[in-house]
């Protein structure tokens, strides 16, 4: 459980969109995509992940967090930090298939998690945003037993893997409508009690913001791959 939880719940809202970014600023981000290193290459989950480094544009960091600020008022970010302890911006993913259900609430109990933001550089991909929330750590939820079979370590920037979803939000049917349309590369059994928030299909130029207490996937519909910059923030 996060020890300020209710300070948390003080800071949630619903999800927004809002348009942000020109083309040319758009271009700019996917343009410091390809100068990084890679951080992490999953070839099983068929997801690259970079981080965003700072100083390898300077006038870039500082336009983002301008941004960032004049969308999400006063925070800090949380993104780890590299190996000097400087702060990662943030954390470009292109993702060859749809990420499941999981919820970015931190790694650490004490922080005051705040907002979420993702702003697609590709121009084609769908976000599912869940009503219900969690007040524990970043987690993977799955009813799978081979997966929850396979023990927690304890590493900072790794996810939990839990089915404690389930208990925690009844055993009402996610709706099958939702789950044809949307959410196919999912198990039904894993969203039971769920109910669906927000889709939102990606627009280039936007900004997605929504609270790190959300549940929330991809959705099944990608063509190819997608491109999307992820920030996490505190307060």
């Amino acid at each position: 459980m996060l020890k300020n939880a209710e300070i948390i719940k003080k800071n949630e809202s619903k999800p927004q969109v809002i348009q942000l970014f020109s083309q040319t600023d758009i271009q700019k981000f996917v343009d410091l995509y390809n100068a990084l290193p890679i951080t992490k290459n999953n070839k099983i989950q068929k997801v690259i992940k970079k981080r965003w480094l700072q100083n390898y544009n300077k006038e870039l960091d500082n336009f983002y967090l301008d941004k960032l600020k004049s969308v999400l008022g006063d925070f800090k970010m949380d993104n780890l930090k590299t190996e000097d302890g400087l702060d990662i911006f943030g954390l470009f993913q292109e993702s060859h298939l749809p990420l499941k259900l999981h919820v970015d609430s931190g790694f650490y109990e004490e922080n005051v998690v705040y907002k979420q933001t993702l702003v697609p550089l590709s121009p084609y991909g769908e976000t599912v945003i869940y009503k219900n929330r969690w007040y524990g750590k970043s987690t993977s939820f799955t009813v799978d037993k081979e997966e929850l079979s396979i023990a927690n370590e304890k590493v900072i920037g790794k996810n939990l893997v839990s089915d404690s979803h389930n208990k925690m939000f009844g055993d009402k049917k996610f709706n099958e409508e939702d789950h044809y349309n949307f959410l196919k590369h999912e198990n039904i059994d894993n969203l039971k009690g769920l109910e669906i928030e927000k889709v939102y299909k990606w627009k280039v130029g936007e900004i997605l913001i929504f609270d790190r207490t959300h549940l929330h996937s991809s959705s099944c519909n990608i063509k190819t791959k997608k491109l999307g910059l992820t920030s996490f923030t505190k307060k």
